[in-house]
């Protein structure tokens, strides 16, 4: 068994989905935009120097991930994220202070 708990720590590292699989870039530099679809959503990201949006939309919710309508906001380091749900679209918003 205490052979067994390395294996499985190691396993589970290299399974796991990295932490930004989403697209979403926490420390982006320069301009970017980007779309495409997810199934059956289109999603839109845009990037900016210390700023970052992504857009999801699913005709009449099809597809979405999410549920209900919500908003959120918190911090994230130096970062101010801003998050938005409707039953078609996701807004997520991310804009960071600093040098």
């Amino acid at each position: 068994m205490t052979r067994a708990l390395p294996v499985l720590l190691v396993a589970a590292a290299v399974l796991a989905p990295p932490a930004h699989a989403d697209g979403l870039r926490r420390w982006w530099r320069g301009d970017a935009t980007e779309e495409y679809w997810d199934g059956p959503c289109e999603v839109k990201l845009e990037s900016k120097r210390r700023e970052f949006k992504r857009e999801v939309k699913c005709k009449d919710g099809v597809g979405a991930t999410w549920r209900g309508e919500w908003k959120r906001e918190f911090r994230d380091g130096p970062c101010t994220v801003k998050v938005e749900a409707t039953r078609e679209e996701l807004k997520e918003e991310v804009k960071c202070e600093g040098p």
